[in-house]
């Protein structure tokens, strides 16, 4: 396959990747309930400024604003029917802003989870979820994105339908979890599990790994969850700006820039090839992050104590994969408590 994306894993040591997308639009005035995807087509100019950032800052890749993007979750604000036009404009601004950087910079098209529960437990057909991601997927495609990206995905079963959605668009694709429950996704998948998974499929993503979760330490332990399993597959990891507290009526992330540059080069270190933030992270953390991975040589992977004395403390004791013996004391890490 030769794609722009494939080319840039293999020319690049190190991809990073955007921050937030929420947290950004929220500043330029978004208000809570409102779907940031209407935005593509009422508020271009914001959406370009959105991406901009990402690409100002020295990220190689960036998400387009589609994360909502299927017909489950526009559903919600009576614009199931614009999921082709919201999705394709969305693409089409990113590639506007892409071609105009100057270097090479990946646009990828961002896949969310629909928001329902699949089958056996929920309502929603593995046929019914296949075809709302494919719908979503031919828009984003028809917009010019480079790869598809499908993120903050909780249960196994919604993962596969993507993946088949998006070999029927045959677009290349990567896909991440969100293990944000004492290192567990919401349903309960592991870092462990999610290799597994990722190797069963038919239609594999290209890359793979964790975005949103609990905070920074939480991700980097996830990830090597992922490489204690021997995987060559490329690996994102996609972290939060730290952990989000309530300040003064908003949300705020303590996670500071120079935090964040810290995590960016010890993701590296862990076995990410793909790094960037996603809640709570701004320009000026991409900025940092970028100069850290540039001048700072590669480490040796960092244990869990070596990762609680940079970033803090895990936010649980485990990251549900079991005893942290054997394989994964080898690494030097043992047990900590938050």
């Amino acid at each position: 396959m030769t794609n722009a994306f494939v080319a840039m894993l293999a020319s690049h040591d190190v991809i990073l990747a955007d921050g937030a997308t929420g947290t950004n639009l929220f500043k330029m005035g978004l208000q809570s309930g409102d779907a940031p995807e209407l935005w593509n087509a009422d508020e271009p100019d914001k959406i370009r400024a959105l991406y901009k950032g990402s690409v100002d800052a020295g990220s190689d890749l960036f998400l387009t604003n589609t994360f909502g993007g299927t017909a489950a979750r526009l559903k919600l604000h009576d614009a199931q029917g614009r999921v082709r036009e919201l999705n394709r404009i969305g693409a089409e601004l990113g590639r506007e802003i892409a071609d105009k950087a100057g270097r090479k910079v990946i646009v990828a098209g961002s896949v969310g989870p629909t928001g329902e529960i699949m089958e056996p437990v929920g309502s929603l057909s593995h046929a019914a979820a296949v075809e709302m991601f494919h719908e979503q997927a031919e828009g984003l495609k028809e917009g010019g994105v480079d790869v598809l990206w499908l993120e903050t995905i909780s249960a196994p079963e919604e993962y596969r339908a993507a993946a088949e959605a998006f070999a029927l668009a045959d677009m290349p694709w990567c896909g991440t979890m969100s293990f944000d429950t004492a290192g567990r996704t919401m349903m309960g998948v592991t870092s462990a599990d999610m290799v597994q998974l990722v190797e069963s499929l038919p239609n594999p993503p290209l890359a793979f790994g964790a975005n949103c979760g609990t905070g920074a330490s939480d991700i980097l332990r996830t990830v090597l969850g992922f490489v204690a399993q021997g995987t060559e597959r490329p690996i994102i990891s996609k972290g939060n700006a730290g952990i989000p507290k309530y300040v003064d009526g908003h949300i705020h992330y303590d996670g500071t820039p120079d935090l964040m540059a810290v995590y960016a080069t010890m993701a590296r270190d862990a076995g990410a090839k793909i790094i960037g933030g996603c809640c709570g992270t701004m320009p000026e953390h991409l900025v940092k992050m970028r100069a850290a991975l540039d001048s700072t040589p590669r480490g040796a992977r960092p244990t869990l104590d070596q990762i609680v004395a940079a970033l803090g403390p895990f936010t649980s004791a485990s990251d549900g994969t079991g005893d942290e013996s054997g394989e994964r004391r080898a690494r030097g890490g043992r047990r900590r408590r938050a």
